[in-house]
């Protein structure tokens, strides 16, 4: 098992979170569960950081974080299960869903609280 340290490059950045989603499913109370621990703490930290986010609306991060990982609408729709909800949100038609804002966040690392500020819907 690979020694981790403080997270201080991009190129330690992507090893970490390419080790983190190897060991993503690790049982608890196993090492790689325990190595997945330290790997959330030491690439949240780095993410504060590098990315301190912007003042935009919640729709506006996820089109930014959309860029950032190369996702497309139809990638958030594979992890939401509904495209015509996800283009509806995308388009300021309808409102960001808790369960919306659950899985937006694990997929593009938003903290959730970022995700559910007031933001104005277009008719």
């Amino acid at each position: 098992m690979k020694q981790w340290f403080i997270i201080e490059t991009e190129k330690e950045y992507k090893e970490a979170t390419a080790r983190f989603e190897e060991i993503r499913e690790s049982v608890k109370g196993s090492p790689e569960y325990k190595e997945k621990l330290l790997l959330v703490h030491l690439v949240s930290e780095y993410e504060k950081k590098q990315w301190s986010l912007p003042e935009v609306d919640p729709v506006e991060m996820i089109k930014i974080r959309m860029e950032d990982f190369g996702y497309t609408a139809a990638d958030l729709a594979r992890e939401y299960g509904d495209k015509g909800t996800v283009s509806k949100v995308l388009n300021y038609k309808q409102a960001l869903s808790l369960t919306m804002i659950r899985k937006f966040s694990k997929l593009l690392r938003i903290p959730a609280d970022a995700l559910t500020k007031e933001y104005k819907l277009r008719a």
